[in-house]
């Protein structure tokens, strides 16, 4: 069986990194959600902050800023599925009822670890993501929802993959 920093590093998509995240959650906390989509928007953020991306609670979509993709892709490519993989997380484990920030932190520590070990990018990230992108904020969901009204979301298709066990 492959190694998860293998398999991130042959992820080509933000869905596939999704698929990476789910595998890895199971393997470590026995739990998952299925039915979720992705949107990309452009969130903003200032020349101090942005942030890398948001779940709203009771929905079954995540949002990611294109921002800080944009920038990654273009400054530091390598960085992108590490990247991914980090927020990714983070929002999923929002999306299992993980709703305590510090509480959520500190899980995609703990998983990234045990799924990478300490001295992989993913789990640096999760120590101190500024490190490697020192632009990006935690924010609250009332601030990012604030600046939402009139935002178009680009839904990524092929999302959540796994969870489709139908034929259309």
């Amino acid at each position: 069986m492959k190694r998860y920093h293998q398999k991130l590093d042959e992820a080509k998509t933000l869905s596939d990194v999704f698929e990476l995240v789910k595998e890895g959650v199971r393997k470590v906390l026995h739990t998952g959600r299925a039915g979720l989509t992705l949107g990309l928007a452009d969130l903003g953020g200032d020349a101090r902050t942005w942030v890398g991306a948001f779940y709203p609670l009771g929905s079954n979509t995540i949002v990611m800023n294109r921002m800080p993709l944009k920038w990654i892709t273009k400054m530091n490519p390598p960085l992108f599925t590490a990247y991914a993989f980090h927020v990714l997380l983070h929002e999923y484990i929002h999306a299992l009822g993980y709703i305590e920030e510090a509480h959520t932190r500190k899980l995609v520590y703990w998983i990234s670890r045990e799924l990478f070990g300490e001295e992989h990018v993913v789990t640096q990230m999760s120590r101190d993501i500024s490190a490697f992108i020192p632009n990006v904020a935690y924010s609250t969901e009332e601030a990012v929802q604030d600046n939402l009204e009139g935002v178009a979301l680009e839904m990524v298709p092929d999302f959540d993959r796994s969870s489709v066990t139908y034929i259309m």
